[in-house]
């Protein structure tokens, strides 16, 4: 189940927009120039935790019959590289065997190689909802972004960034089956708020029957009832105070349920007919 994200055309600026696409333009191409593959090292404000093994082993045959097509985007870090665009292209020459592939190189910041790394995967629709979640907590712990800097910069609504943020308070269990894509955005957003191992449960559940998003809404409506109709009302506080005091007099437990209208119950509990003995001594005293 792949989570789909509508992006808005952003303007990147200074040609990165061409950079980002899938097929090179002129100008991109003449700016390319080779680079040592192992003179490269991966972008550390990568928001992809997971690259598809299946995809990989295509692209790499594709790159051994027909070379690197699109160059990758760099930026000089130490006496090498890092990749700011193109993990997965680097990834497959080093499988093919390629010495060396074509990059362009940029002076990017690392605020610049975080927005850029997610524009990048979220046009192909290459992240799960939790790796953008995570990519958009980066800009705002590292970076101090509100959250509609964070809409703005990436070209999304304020919504659906606060939506996926709200992931993050999910069990690690069901973010982890949101990144293996067994799990939605649309499944797994009712379950935030929920008891972790209730939440576990229904993931499991909704993953081997493969809920729609409505079903899973009201599977955990379902379980929310169920919590409410077992939780006992709060206990007024005079009668909570009446309850200890009959249940010091009698030295047994006893229950005082109070109804609106003046009725009530009054529940005394024995253990032994010694115990009931002395209650009924203590009652005919009284009367």
């Amino acid at each position: 189940m792949v989570v789909k994200k509508t992006m808005k055309k952003r303007a990147l600026g200074r040609g990165l927009e061409a950079l980002l696409a899938d097929k090179p333009t002129t100008e991109v191409l003449s700016q390319s120039i080779k680079i040592l593959v192992s003179k490269i090292k991966p972008n550390r404000y990568q928001p992809r935790s997971y690259f598809d093994e299946q995809e990989l082993q295509l692209l790499t045959e594709s790159i051994r019959k027909e070379g690197v097509l699109m160059p990758v985007l760099l930026r000089v870090q130490g006496d090498g590289y890092e990749l700011i665009a193109g993990e997965r292209r680097w990834r497959a020459s080093q499988a093919a065997g390629l010495l060396d592939i074509p990059a362009v190189v940029r002076e990017v910041d690392d605020l610049q190689a975080l927005e850029l790394a997610i524009i990048e995967n979220e046009q192909r629709d290459d992240l799960t909802a939790v790796e953008s979640a995570r990519a958009y907590k980066r800009l705002i712990d590292e970076f101090s972004f509100t959250q509609q800097q964070v809409a703005e910069s990436i070209g999304v609504s304020r919504v659906q960034v606060s939506n996926l943020i709200r992931l993050l308070q999910l069990p690690i269990s069901i973010q982890e089956m949101i990144e293996q894509r067994v799990l939605t955005m649309g499944n797994a957003r009712p379950l935030v708020g929920l008891d972790a191992n209730k939440a576990e449960a229904l993931a499991r559940k909704c993953a081997a029957e493969q809920w729609s998003s409505r079903q899973m809404e009201q599977e955990v409506k379902r379980v929310q009832h169920d919590r409410v109709a077992h939780t006992p009302a709060p206990i007024d506080a005079d009668v909570a105070a009446l309850q200890d005091e009959l249940m010091r007099t009698l030295g047994l437990p006893v229950t005082l349920h109070c109804k609106k209208n003046g009725s009530g119950e009054l529940k005394i509990s024995y253990g032994r007919a010694q115990e009931l003995d002395g209650v009924l001594r203590r009652l005919r005293a009284a009367l």
